[in-house]
C-alpha cells in the first residue's frame, strides 16, 4: 500500500468513513449523502416558503422549523453505514441496518408526533420515553463509530451524574441538584431542545454544514489545487521555498476546511515530497504541514466548525468573532512562515527552480498590499456603485450587482481560456519546479469569487445595505460555488473553441455532485458530535454540573488565575487527544469559561468572555497535533514516511508559538481588537509581530546566528516588554487609587461621565454560605451623587457607618445575572462595597516599548558579528 492510500485510509477511518461494502450499500450512502447536501441547501434557500404557498402545503416550510431532527437522522444514518465498527468493512451487516432504522426513526418520531409531544410538555408519554432511550443508544453507537471512544465516555460520565447525582450529598450541597428519574433525564435530553437538539446541534444544522459544503465544492473543483499552486509559485524559490507554500496554501485550504486531517492529507500530498526533496528531514516536513494545516480554523473570514458555536455561546454577531480573531491568526502564521525560515536558515537550504523571472521577498510583499489595497478597492466600488443606485430601485440594487458579478466571472475564465488548465502535480516526480506566478493566479482567479461573495456577505455593511447572516452568506456563496463548479469547465471549452464542450458539461456536473458527497461525508463526524456534546450541555443544565468541576479546579488552582489558565489548557490539549475541536470546544467552554471569568473577576481582572472562548478555542484546535494521539501527525508521517510520533512532537514545537497567543489575550484584550481604533490596530499588530517573531527565534534557537542562551533569556525579556507593557508600568506607577467606605461613594460620584469605576463586592455564596468577593465595572452615564450613580445602573447601596451594604439587584438591571444570581443578600453576613478603584493618570503603557526594542536591537547587532549567511 502506497504512503498516500494511507493518509487517504486514515482521513476514511477519521472523516469521511471507511465502509467499502457493495453496490447497493455503497450507492445507498452516496444517495444519502447527496440527500442530505439538497436538503441543507433547501432549508437555507426561500424555497420552503415558495413551494408552500403555490401548493398549500404547509409541510413544505414547517420541516425548517424541524430541520435538526431531520438533520441528526441523516447524520446517525450515515455514520451507522460508512463507518465500520467490529471490523465488518466490506459488508453492512443486519445489526447495522437495525441501528440505521432506530435511529432515524427516533430522530423523525420528533417531527411526525410534534404536535402531540407539544401538548403534552414534561408528561412524557411511554413511547417518548422508549424512542428517547433508543435515540440515545444509537447516537452514542454512532459517537464511537466516528468518533472513538473517548467522547461516549466523557458523555457517558454526563449521564451518570445526571443518574446518580443525587445520591451525593457533596453534589447535592453545591448544586441543590435531587436527582433525576429515568424518564424525566430522557425526555430532557431527547424530546426538547435543551438537550441532544439544542444549541450546538441547530449551529451544525444552520451554519456549520453550509460552509463544510463550500469548502467541498470548492476543492472538488479544483479550487485547492489552484491554492497549493500559486502558493508554490509564489513562495516556492525562497529559501526552504516548498515548506512556505506549505504553511500559506494551508492557510488557504483551511479556513475553508473544518478538518485538520483532512487539510493535512489535501496539501501534503503534493508538499511534503517538496520538503524532503530540498532537505526537509521526514519528520519536520511532516511537522511543518500539521502545524500550517491544524492552524487553518484559526484563519478568518472562515474558521473552524467551533467558531460558529462561539456565536451562539458568547452571543455575538459572528463578525465580531471575525474581528477578534483576525489579528492572533494573522501573527500566528507569519511566525509559522519565521519559523519555517529558521529552519531553512540552519539547515542551509535552498528553494525551486522556477522559469522566468524570480520573485524576491520585497515583490511578494507588494503583491500581497496590492491584493488587499485592489479587494478594498473593488469593494468600495461595488458599494458606491450600488448606493449610486439605490435611489432609482430602492432595494433591488443587488441585480445590477449580480450582473457585474456575471460579467467579472466570464472574464476571468476568459482569461483563464488563455493558459492551460492547472493539472494536479506529482510531487515525486523526477524534476519539479515552481510554476510561473501569472498564468498560474489567472488560471484559476475565478476560484476567488465565491470567497469574495462570502467575505461580502459576511462584512460589508453600509447606510442601504445589511450584512447578511453567516447562515445566508455561507448559503448565497455556495450557491456561487455551484455555478463555477457546474459551468468553467465548459465556459473554457467554448472560449477556446474546443469541440469537449458536452463532455467538459459532464466533468462539471460531475465535480458537482462530489462535492455534494464530500461535503456531507466531512459532516458526519460533526453532526454526530454536536448531538453527543449536546449531552454534557444538557447535563450541566440539569444539574448545575459546571459549579461542581468548577469548585474542584477553583481549589486545585488556589484561585490563581494563572494556574487556572494553565489547567484549562492543559485540559483541552486531553481532551482533545481523542475529540474532534467541536466536541472539545464545547465541553470545555461550557464547564471552564464561567470558571474562568469567575476567578478572574475575585482576582480584580475583568475577563471579557469572548477572550476566554478565544483560548479555549485555540488550545482545542492546538490538540490536533497533540502526541501521541493527534490523528493529523500521523496523515502526515504516512506521507512522510516518518515517524507519527516525532513528527506530532515536531509539529507541537512549532505550534507552541501559537500557544503562548490565548495567554496573551487573556491579560492583554488588545490583541484580540478589544476598544482598539483602526490606527492602534495597526501599531499592536506590528509590536505584537516583533514579539511572537522574536518568541519563535527562541523556541528554534536560532536568529540572525545561533541564539546563545544569555542572548534567549533578553530576548525572551523583550517578548514580555512587548506583549505585557502594562505589567512594568504597575510596578513604576499604581494603576487605580483605592477608595472605601463614604470615600467611595464620593469617589464615584466625582469621575467624569463614561469613566469605569471598578467596584469589589463581598458577600456569601449562594449555595456554600462562604463569603467570596467580585469585581465588577460601572460606567456612569449622567451626572449625579454616588449613591444616585449606582442605583442609575441597578445597585442600591445603604451607608452604614464605614460600611456600605449592596441591596439585591433587580431582575432586568445591569448586574442581576451577575451578582443576585451567585450571592445571597439576605444571609448573616451581609452583601457590601468593600473596595473602590478608579484608574490613575499615568504614562501610556507603550513607553514600555522602546526598552524592549532596544534590547533586541542589542541582540540583533550582537548576532550580525557572527552572522554565516544571508539571511533571506
Amino acid at each position: 500500500m502506497t504512503e498516500t492510500k494511507t493518509a487517504e485510509d486514515m482521513v476514511a477511518e477519521a472523516d469521511t468513513g471507511a465502509r467499502q461494502a457493495g453496490a447497493f450499500a455503497s450507492t445507498l450512502i452516496f444517495a444519502l449523502c447527496i440527500a442530505w447536501s439538497l436538503f441543507q441547501l433547501y432549508i437555507a434557500s426561500k424555497l420552503p416558503g415558495v413551494l408552500a404557498q403555490a401548493t398549500g402545503v404547509s409541510m413544505f416550510a414547517n420541516i425548517v422549523a424541524q430541520a435538526r431532527f431531520v438533520h441528526l437522522a441523516f447524520a446517525i444514518a450515515l455514520a451507522t453505514l460508512a463507518f465500520p465498527i467490529l471490523g465488518h468493512r466490506n459488508r453492512i451487516p443486519a445489526y447495522d441496518w437495525a441501528l440505521v432504522i432506530l435511529g432515524v426513526a427516533s430522530c423523525l418520531y420528533l417531527v411526525v408526533f410534534r404536535f402531540q409531544i407539544a401538548d403534552r410538555p414534561g408528561l412524557w408519554s411511554t413511547s417518548d420515553i422508549v424512542m428517547s432511550a433508543i435515540g440515545m443508544t444509537v447516537l452514542m453507537v454512532a459517537v464511537y463509530r466516528s468518533l472513538g471512544l473517548p467522547l461516549v465516555i466523557i458523555a457517558s460520565l454526563f449521564l451518570a451524574l445526571a443518574f446518580f447525582g443525587g445520591y451525593s450529598e457533596w453534589i447535592g450541597s453545591i448544586t441543590n441538584y435531587g436527582g433525576s428519574s429515568f424518564s424525566k433525564a430522557m425526555g430532557h435530553y431527547w424530546m426538547q431542545t435543551e438537550g441532544v437538539f439544542g444549541v450546538a446541534l441547530g449551529v451544525s444544522t444552520s451554519m456549520i454544514f453550509l460552509f463544510v459544503l463550500f469548502g467541498a465544492l470548492l476543492e472538488k473543483a479544483g479550487g485547492g489545487n489552484w491554492f497549493i499552486k500559486v502558493a508554490i509559485a509564489l513562495l516556492g524559490t525562497l529559501r526552504g521555498g516548498p515548506a512556505k507554500a506549505a504553511v500559506l496554501s494551508s492557510m488557504m485550504t483551511g479556513m475553508i476546511s473544518g478538518s485538520s486531517i483532512a487539510n493535512t492529507v489535501t496539501t501534503g500530498t503534493f508538499t511534503i515530497p517538496l520538503m524532503k526533496r530540498i532537505g526537509f528531514s521526514p519528520e519536520k516536513a511532516g511537522a511543518v504541514e500539521v502545524a500550517s494545516s491544524t492552524n487553518g480554523q484559526l484563519t478568518p473570514p472562515v474558521m473552524g466548525a467551533a467558531a460558529f458555536l462561539m456565536v451562539e455561546y458568547v452571543n455575538i454577531p459572528y463578525i465580531e468573532v471575525v474581528k477578534h480573531a483576525f489579528l492572533p491568526a494573522v501573527i500566528s502564521y507569519i511566525a509559522l512562515l519565521y519559523i519555517v525560515h529558521l529552519e531553512s536558515l540552519k539547515l542551509k537550504l535552498e528553494g525551486l527552480k522556477k522559469p522566468g523571472r524570480h520573485i524576491g521577498i520585497l515583490l511578494i510583499l507588494i503583491l500581497f498590499l496590492t491584493g488587499f489595497l485592489g479587494m478594498a478597492a473593488i469593494t468600495f466600488i461595488v458599494v458606491a456603485f450600488r448606493a449610486m443606485l439605490e435611489p432609482m430601485m430602492p432595494g433591488a440594487t443587488v441585480y445590477p450587482t449580480l450582473v457585474l458579478l456575471a460579467i467579472a466571472y466570464l472574464a476571468l475564465v476568459y482569461m483563464a481560456s488563455k493558459y492551460p488548465d492547472l493539472k494536479v502535480d506529482d510531487p515525486n516526480a523526477k524534476a519539479v519546479s515552481a510554476p510561473r506566478l501569472t498564468p498560474t493566479f489567472l488560471g484559476g482567479a475565478y476560484f476567488a469569487l465565491p470567497i469574495f461573495v462570502l467575505v461580502w456577505n459576511l462584512m460589508v455593511r453600509t447606510e442601504y445595505l445589511d450584512r447578511l447572516s453567516p447562515a445566508l452568506s455561507a448559503f448565497w456563496a455556495t450557491i456561487a460555488m455551484i455555478i463555477v463548479a457546474l459551468t468553467h469547465r465548459p465556459l473554457k471549452a467554448m472560449f477556446r473553441g474546443e469541440s469537449e464542450f458536452a463532455n467538459q458539461m459532464k466533468a462539471g456536473f460531475v465535480d458537482f455532485v462530489a462535492g455534494l458527497e464530500s461535503g456531507a461525508r466531512n459532516m458526519i463526524g460533526i453532526g454526530v458530535a454536536t448531538g453527543a456534546a449536546g449531552i454534557i450541555v444538557g447535563t450541566i443544565s440539569l444539574t448545575g454540573a459546571h459549579q461542581i468541576i468548577g469548585q474542584v479546579i477553583e481549589v486545585i488552582s488556589g484561585g490563581n488565575l494563572i494556574i487556572l489558565l494553565v489547567l484549562v489548557a492543559i485540559l483541552s490539549l486531553i481532551l482533545g487527544m481523542g475529540l474532534p475541536t467541536t466536541a472539545n470546544y464545547i465541553v470545555v467552554s461550557s464547564l471552564m469559561a464561567p470558571v474562568i471569568v469567575s476567578v478572574g473577576a475575585q482576582s480584580g481582572l475583568i475577563v471579557p468572555l469572548i477572550a476566554v472562548h478565544m483560548f479555549v478555542f485555540y488550545f482545542g484546535i492546538l490538540a490536533d497535533d497533540t502526541p501521541p494521539v493527534g490523528l493529523a501527525a500521523y496523515a502526515a508521517a504516512a506521507i512522510s514516511r516518518g515517524d507519527p510520533i516525532k513528527t506530532g512532537v515536531q509539529g507541537f514545537a512549532y505550534d507552541i508559538r501559537t500557544a503562548l497567543l490565548p495567554f496573551m489575550f487573556i491579560f492583554n484584550t488588545d490583541l484580540l481588537l478589544i476598544d482598539v481604533g483602526p490606527l492602534k490596530a495597526v501599531f499592536v499588530f506590528f509590536i505584537s509581530l516583533i514579539a511572537m517573531l522574536t518568541f519563535a527565534a527562541v523556541t528554534q534557537g536560532y536568529f540572525i546566528a545561533k541564539t546563545r542562551k544569555w542572548e534567549a533569556v533578553v530576548m525572551m525579556v523583550t517578548v514580555f516588554m512587548l506583549f505585557r507593557p502594562d505589567f512594568f508600568l504597575d510596578q513604576w506607577q499604581d494603576k487605580y487609587t483605592d477608595y472605601s467606605g463614604p470615600a467611595a461613594i464620593s469617589a464615584i460620584g466625582d469621575i467624569p461621565v463614561g469613566t469605569d469605576a471598578r467596584i469589589t463586592v463581598s458577600a456569601p455564596d449562594f449555595d456554600t454560605g462562604i463569603v467570596g468577593t467580585k469585581t465588577i465595572v460601572v460606567t456612569p452615564e449622567a451626572d449625579g451623587s454616588g449613591i444616585e450613580r449606582l442605583a442609575a445602573v441597578g445597585l442600591g447601596v445603604l451607608e452604614e457607618g464605614d460600611m456600605l451594604l449592596l441591596e439585591e439587584p433587580f431582575p432586568g438591571t445591569p448586574f442581576f445575572e451577575s451578582l443576585a444570581n451567585e450571592y445571597d443578600f439576605y444571609g448573616d453576613a451581609p452583601a457590601q462595597i468593600e473596595l473602590v478603584q478608579i484608574e490613575n493618570d499615568r504614562m501610556p503603557k507603550e513607553i514600555f516599548f522602546i526598552p524592549g526594542l532596544l534590547l533586541l536591537l542589542m541582540i540583533v547587532g550582537l548576532q550580525s558579528r557572527r552572522m554565516t549567511q544571508a539571511p533571506f
